[in-house]
């Protein structure tokens, strides 16, 4: 497939208007502080695709879960590096994901729950402008998704004047 500028990463629902799934989609869309729903479908797309490779390696291990982890080895360990999968879940544990776990990874919801700032908002307008770092690397895009072993590196940039605990953005959090 090539993949050029005009490549679309995700599928938009096949009917626009269903009340319910509005509201669901509005819903995470506050939690999560997304932009807009194209970035909550392209998480549903990047889910369907994970359960999609785990249903075609069972099917090919004719259910056999042994199987189907030894052939997919390197998707299994990807999804435990991202923390998607704990350490002892299993392939199958793949087609019970739920799209806030892919949310939960991405470095604005992590930046939030780690509290370096006080809204998911506010987490996704620290990294656009430059005030977060992974891994001592700074990061401005807030989709970012975060793997178990960066998480502990996430922090305000030592240049950043946020890193001041005093900083009036901050100010909140302390009281």
């Amino acid at each position: 497939m090539a993949t050029g500028k005009n490549t679309k990463f995700y599928e938009t629902p096949n009917h626009p208007f269903q009340g319910e799934r509005i509201a669901q989609e509005a819903d995470l869309l506050g939690r999560y502080g997304l932009k807009n729903k194209k970035e909550l479908w392209k998480a549903q797309s990047q889910l369907r695709d994970f359960r999609r490779e785990s249903r075609r390696l069972l099917g090919e291990a004719q259910g056999d879960i042994d199987v189907a982890e030894a052939e997919g080895a390197d998707f299994v360990a990807r999804l435990r590096r991202l923390g998607i999968l704990g350490e002892e879940d299993d392939i199958s544990a793949v087609l019970s994901l739920d799209v806030t776990d892919l949310l939960e990874r991405r470095l604005q919801t992590v930046a939030y729950r780690k509290g370096l700032a006080n809204t998911p908002n506010q987490a996704r307008q620290f990294i656009t402008h430059g005030h977060v770092t992974v891994d001592g690397a700074r990061v401005t895009v807030p989709s970012k998704k975060v793997e178990v072993a960066e998480e502990d590196t996430v922090s305000f940039d030592e240049n950043s004047e946020l890193a001041d605990d005093l900083h009036p953005a901050r100010a909140e959090e302390q009281e």
